[in-house]
């Protein structure tokens, strides 16, 4: 119950974080990099906070706790980071909620596929199958129409996917991820205060954008990516995978119901191909693991 508790909460606030942001940006009470200066300001706040708290009840004196928080993750890591949450905020300010959040999932997906075949993994026909129908429904809900997304921000939003597919490669062997987490929020900070300043000079920001880019980072981003990190252990690679192909249906969703997008044919039909592809592929991945392991 615990793990089925944290694990709903956890898809459900990256979820949020679409739907925040697109009723920050879409509505243009935010300029798009000081929205994103403030979810990363918002998020190293919180995740360095806690990090602190959990070394001091570990044992680890006030002196010593600041500079693991710093040690944390690397630059790389702040540096897929700070591209995705730079080309997030650009992108939802020009993509409605449910097509955002489909597009960066599917982008997560195969750039963490396109990895896995540089570095020598070969997909069976039967992933190749899966990949090959997530793929035509992403096609097919970006090819011009009435209800496509607009193209550049099609673009910018898988951008963003891949940065964060990258960080997730980079994060995947971490042995703290709430240490590396911090960090990798921690270093983009600085480079968070320009980019709030920057924006702020473009366009005054409103308080009601202030506000979401603050529950983003500090509640959805921070908060949710501890809950997730906390159900993580409890769940299997293939598992952690398919849960969050439940993303996309609750970022459209919640455009739905607090943003009053609507739920178009393309949309239903993109969002069934792309996670019935990607889970298609995941699940045949599961069934080749048992023999590529048992090879020499």
């Amino acid at each position: 119950m615990r793990l089925a508790a944290l694990t709903t909460i956890s898809m459900l606030a990256f979820a949020a974080n679409s739907v925040l942001a697109r009723l920050a940006l879409g509505g243009g009470h935010i300029d798009p990099l000081a929205y994103s200066g403030i979810r990363l300001g918002a998020g190293a706040c919180v995740l360095a906070a806690i990090a602190l708290w959990r070394a001091r009840r570990a044992g680890a004196g006030r002196a010593s706790g600041l500079p693991q928080a710093w040690l944390g993750g690397s630059r790389a890591g702040a540096l897929s980071l700070l591209l995705y949450a730079v080309s997030f905020s650009i992108a939802y300010g020009m993509v409605a909620t449910g097509p955002g959040a489909l597009i960066l999932f599917a982008s997560v997906q195969f750039s963490m596929l396109a990895w896995a075949v540089l570095r020598g993994d070969r997909p069976a026909r039967l992933e190749w199958l899966g990949i090959g129908v997530a793929l035509a429904a992403l096609v097919y809900l970006v090819s011009p129409g009435l209800v496509a997304p607009p193209l550049a921000g099609a673009a910018l939003m898988a951008v963003a996917g891949a940065a964060w597919g990258a960080y997730s490669l980079i994060g995947r062997g971490s042995r703290a991820p709430l240490s590396d987490s911090a960090g990798n929020f921690l270093r983009c900070a600085p480079v968070g205060v320009l980019l709030i300043g920057f924006g702020a000079w473009r366009a005054p920001p409103g308080l009601q954008g202030v506000i979401l880019a603050l529950a983003s980072g500090a509640l959805a981003s921070g908060l949710g990516y501890i809950v997730w990190y906390s159900a993580l252990p409890g769940l299997s690679r293939a598992q952690a995978a398919l849960v969050q192909l439940t993303v996309p249906a609750l970022a459209a969703a919640g455009g739905i119901v607090f943003i009053g997008e609507a739920l178009t044919p393309r949309l239903v039909i993109a969002t069934v191909g792309i996670t019935g592809g990607v889970a298609l592929a995941l699940l045949a991945s599961q069934r080749r693991a048992p023999r590529r392991r048992a090879g020499p």
